[in-house]
């Protein structure tokens, strides 16, 4: 029996040094919710659930400008909305122009009407959304992702202008019967005109929509796979902590026999 080295309790006392660090490691799992509670344990995990991480909070800024321009394309719908209100009305003021039974006041009542209206039409052109013209017939670009090779994908909306349609009824009047026959025709152009314009807008608005919808679901896998990565299973490392507890308090007991062993040398020659 060797007295000078016990070889049993340096072997309990690495094999309960190990088991409290396990146990350590696992209270650290719970305590912070992550599978990998420091980059030693698992390097690789660490560097994609990194690039992930990068990816989610890209995704979310991509999806913050999406809906900027979702708002700005429902600014300029309920614009053409009350255009197409306008233009409507104008389309009835100048067939009731056409009645050659209307007095010349009744006429002049229409025409100051329409007037009205076509100044409204007219001032849309000018609007804005903090700041960009929403009828200069600009396309505006949203952001949606990266590609592998680090180049941008964006999707351009189509420009939406309303040049035109004001153009079709620039200096219509209802002064006449055969005026308002004219101004008749320039209207509805102009309504033709602004079908176009809105046909165009539902298309951006479809479009954005169904990116965000689509970079919502992109995200949502995203954090599911970052979460196998990183997040731990609580129910799993319970266990695991419970398991390690028993190690060790069983570890300390067996450390404690290992080092009274050597005194039963003494009993040899007492």
């Amino acid at each position: 029996m060797i007295i000078n080295t016990n070889i049993g309790s340096n072997t309990a006392a690495r094999i309960l040094a190990n088991n409290t660090s396990e146990l350590q490691k696992s209270l650290k799992r719970l305590s912070t919710g992550r599978k990998i509670s420091d980059i030693s344990d698992d390097a690789a995990g660490i560097a994609i659930a990194g690039k992930m991480s990068a990816e989610i909070k890209r995704i979310g800024a991509s999806q913050s400008n999406i809906s900027n321009l979702i708002s700005l394309s429902q600014t300029q719908e309920g614009y053409l909305n009350q255009i197409s209100g306008a233009l409507n009305r104008m389309s009835e003021l100048a067939m009731l122009g056409t009645d050659a039974t209307k007095s010349a006041t009744d006429i002049t009542a229409y025409e100051d009407e329409f007037q009205q209206l076509e100044d409204f039409v007219d001032s849309m052109a000018n609007k804005e959304f903090n700041g960009m013209s929403l009828f200069s017939g600009e396309a505006y670009e949203a952001y949606l992702g990266i590609k592998s090779d680090g180049t941008a994908v964006k999707y351009a909306t189509t420009g939406i202008t309303l040049s035109a349609t004001m153009t079709a009824i620039e200096s219509s009047v209802i002064t006449s019967t055969a005026n308002a026959s004219s101004a008749l025709d320039a209207v509805q152009d102009a309504i033709d005109k602004l079908a176009i314009q809105q046909s165009d807008l539902g298309s951006n608005l479809s479009r954005l929509q169904s990116e965000r919808s689509s970079l919502m679901v992109l995200k949502d896998n995203l954090s599911s796979a970052r979460s196998q990565i990183m997040d731990v299973d609580v129910a799993e490392e319970s266990a695991n902590f419970a398991k390690q507890q028993i190690l060790v308090q069983s570890g300390t007991a067996m450390l404690a026999q290992a080092n009274i062993l050597p005194q039963s040398a003494l009993r040899l020659i007492s």
